[in-house]
């Protein structure tokens, strides 16, 4: 086995990682102390330290990992989100780019990377992107209408939440979201116009528990598949050990 295939299987052991997301806790930690002024009073010069110690365990790790995986590194979106997370850290304090110093605590974010089941579900999310693109534009169509309906039915009278387009859409929102929608809009609404509710009802059924429980329902089902698919590919790769265990039995054999 060679030195870069040795480093590899290191870095990939349980114990590694396992310590590489001790470091990240104890990072964020360090890193929420620092914006308490009197923690930084008392034990600044520590805490400054510890980060620093911090970010090179972070910096020694990638630094292995592309000397043992090679241009293979670049390959994973995981490897390049590490990368880029650590790189920022580099970012000097002053100039120009000094509040890219704020992104440090996006160092926190390595614990997806670095766990498993994180990862699942992050997968999970991104390949349901696609399903919720329509989705989201079935609601943008479901607000234009609604926030054009509620502007000519509502803007004489309430012109703070319908006088335009673009109010009558945010307080739609508001009423998506169920924050203070009934006493703080529709009941007032209701009270000039008894009928509003024959709009606000549909419009809430629709948007609130229809089209928002879709979009959870395409997470779930994204999230169930990239767990189904990463079972196979365990399997698969189990298959594939047990097959070169029997061909190295089978070679012993044969020299017998």
């Amino acid at each position: 086995m060679t030195l870069r295939a040795r480093l590899s299987e290191l870095l990939g052991r349980p114990l590694t990682q396992n310590l590489i997301i001790a470091v990240i806790v104890v990072n964020a930690i360090t890193l929420g102390m620092e914006t308490s002024k009197s923690i930084m009073e008392a034990a600044g010069p520590i805490i400054i330290a510890i980060d620093r110690i911090c970010l090179a365990i972070f910096t020694l790790e990638i630094a292995l990992k592309l000397f043992a995986r090679g241009a293979s590194f670049f390959r994973s979106g995981w490897n390049l989100f590490d990368f880029v997370v650590v790189a920022i850290s580099y970012v000097p304090d002053a100039g120009a780019l000094s509040v890219l110093r704020a992104l440090r605590i996006l160092r926190v974010l390595r614990l997806v990377s670095a766990m498993p089941r994180l990862r699942r579900v992050i997968e999970g999310f991104l390949s349901a992107v696609p399903g919720m693109a329509s989705v989201f534009g079935l609601m943008a169509l479901i607000f234009y209408i609604a926030s054009v309906i509620a502007t000519k039915l509502f803007a004489e009278s309430f012109p703070d939440w319908f006088g335009t387009l673009g109010r009558s859409a945010y307080s739609l929102f508001q009423i998506m979201t169920l924050e203070s929608w009934s006493m703080g809009i529709v009941r007032p609404v209701m009270e000039v116009y008894p009928y509003a509710w024959v709009f606000f009802v549909p419009f809430i059924l629709v948007t609130t528990f229809a089209v928002v429980n879709l979009v959870v329902g395409l997470i779930v089902n994204s999230m169930q598949d990239a767990h189904a698919e990463e079972e196979v590919a365990a399997t698969e790769a189990y298959r594939e050990e047990m097959m070169r265990r029997l061909e190295v039995i089978e070679k012993k054999l044969d020299d017998l």
